[in-house]
């Protein structure tokens, strides 16, 4: 019987799906709301107990769905409206939650509101955005700069101001202090909760207000830049962003939020949490509760990788969240696939199935990536393929997120994988065709079968649901937990390395092994023993 929490979210399993990149029932060669609704069995199959769906409001498509020009309606590329109707109810049929993105720091350039407000400084939509005044030689109020590329600031020749894009200068920031602008967004998340959907995932939420005296951001000087998400080749990590996001108002805007998901029976939100000390910030846009209900940062969504560093990471969130709750991922449409960042090029399907059991040994919500049950590596997208803007920009030292966003292949023959009848947005990588779906669904033991035997599994244990969480020391390339609830007493090792690995026991205690995960059966007295990429579970005699 499957162990459940006091509310859906908590200890979770979220499967995000990027929709232009899922499933194409048109046969336009881009992925659509219907084929989700076709594929929503395989996604209840795995064991997970929600979907996060990627953008698909009406775009331009410049930042791909993350510049909006109308909230309240589906991209004719992905559907309508009904379509997306007919893909809750078919989920909510299959006990499955519906989580969508809201994308509130920010709007298209052609979206109605701005429109209208680069036209004029008076007018109904005048202040819905952030525009400055040039300082006295003409040039931008600060010296912000875009997580894209060059400065934040672009010039308006009609209103002779600058408005504020954290992104591309296609995507003018909102001003979320203007009570109408407040009351619009609001408006329209009830829109979507009216409409079935179970909660949202806050885009870029800490970037929705800024410093109202427009002050420099300081350099990190000599400091290390680990803060930041960023790598050195974009100027963007050579900034302490003090004054152009995590502003305190965010946090009565949060409470506006909260106050209306909880008019809806059992919704939640998750926070993106991109700041100079996310972990501060996740404690705090998550604690009590009138704020988020969880949050997730980018600590483990970087390429550096090590056993030390996973443990640091969740230790140190640990230390400082307080009664808020996280959410963990290792992957997602922003990042290059973690069984490369981590694993490396050549890395076996073998180092999935290990990071499954340890992502979900940590206490939270966790969110799963489409294509990362496959044990999928990075595809290898050729510069002149590209589609991502930020990849255009930084190339070669960045080469972007469309290695992460090809399409899933679900047959290994099919001229198109199985995605489409056409040829898809972003070219297949060869190397997927042989870990498709249809090939896996063969195999027992396959990374797709390991994450549905795991997923089930994990249900069974309160103490990996609902436990409290500490480490044990472990030799390098190992990690070492226990998980605590009630009456039950986990142990969990894992081995990130292709060499066997021993882990100690701590001194006079007795361990039965548990079995069912999928792992193999391991030594374990006075230590555990583990071959490369091995996991052990073990309850702990009182």
């Amino acid at each position: 019987m499957a162990i459940m929490s006091d509310v859906w979210w908590r200890n979770a399993v979220i499967y995000q799906i990027y929709p232009r990149s899922f499933n194409d029932r048109n046969g336009d060669g881009v992925g659509d709301l219907s084929g989700i609704i076709d594929k929503l069995d395989y996604v209840a199959s795995l064991g997970v107990d929600g979907i996060w769906i990627s953008p698909f409001y009406v775009s331009p498509m410049a930042d791909f769905g993350y510049d909006v020009t109308d909230y309240r309606d589906v991209d004719p590329c992905f559907g309508s409206l009904a379509d997306f109707d007919a893909l809750v109810a078919r989920a909510h049929a299959l006990d499955l939650k519906v989580m969508v993105d809201m994308i509130w720091a920010h709007t298209s350039e052609r979206h109605s509101w701005f429109k209208a407000s680069r036209l004029s400084r008076v007018g109904p939509h005048a202040d819905w955005y952030v525009w400055a005044d040039p300082t006295p030689d003409g040039t931008p109020p600060n010296n912000w700069l875009s997580v894209f590329g060059g400065g934040a600031w672009s010039w308006e020749p009609r209103r002779r101001q600058y408005y504020l894009h954290h992104f591309l200068p296609s995507q003018p920031k909102l001003k979320l202090s203007n009570a109408a602008v407040m009351a619009a967004l609001l408006d329209i998340a009830a829109f979507w909760l009216d409409r079935g959907v179970d909660g949202f995932r806050m885009d870029a939420v800490n970037f929705c207000f800024h410093d109202q005296q427009l002050r420099d951001n300081p350099p990190w000087g000599d400091r290390p830049r680990t803060a930041s998400a960023q790598p050195l080749a974009n100027p963007y990590a050579f900034q302490q962003h003090c004054y152009d996001k995590t502003q305190p108002e965010n946090i009565a805007f949060l409470g506006r939020l909260r106050a209306l998901l909880d008019e809806y029976p059992d919704k939640t939100s998750v926070g993106e949490i991109d700041s100079d000390d996310s972990f501060a910030t996740m404690a705090e846009y998550t604690r009590g509760s009138d704020r988020l209900h969880m949050a997730y940062a980018f600590s483990l969504l970087t390429k550096t990788f090590s056993a030390q560093h996973i443990r640091t990471t969740v230790e140190t969130l640990e230390a400082s969240i307080g009664d808020g709750w996280p959410c963990w991922s290792l992957g997602n449409h922003d990042v290059t696939r973690v069984l490369t960042r981590w694993g490396g090029a050549n890395a076996p399907a073998a180092f999935a199935k290990v990071l499954v059991a340890l992502l979900g040994s940590l206490r939270g919500t966790i969110c799963i990536y489409q294509g990362e049950e496959l044990a999928l590596p990075e595809a290898d997208v050729p510069f002149e393929l590209l589609q991502d803007p930020f990849g255009i920009t930084f190339w070669p030292e960045i080469k972007g997120r469309d290695g992460c966003r090809t399409p899933m292949p679900w047959t290994a023959n099919g001229k198109f994988a199985g995605f489409s009848g056409a040829a898809a947005w972003l070219p297949i990588a060869d190397q997927h065709r042989e870990r498709a779906v249809d090939v896996q669904e063969k195999s027992a033991e396959s990374s797709l079968n390991s994450y549905r035997r795991f997923l089930a599994w994990r249900r069974q244990h309160p103490a990996l649901q609902q436990g409290s969480i500490r480490f044990i020391d472990a030799p390098d390339n190992g990690l070492a937990l226990v998980r605590e609830h009630a009456k039950e007493k986990i142990i969990a090792a894992f081995n990130l390395s292709a060499q066997p690995l021993a882990v100690p026991v701590p001194h006079g205690w007795q361990i039965s092994q548990l079995s069912g995960h999928g792992f193999m059966e391991v030594s374990a007295g006075i230590q555990i023993e583990l071959p490369a990429y091995g996991a052990f579970f073990g309850t702990v005699k009182r």
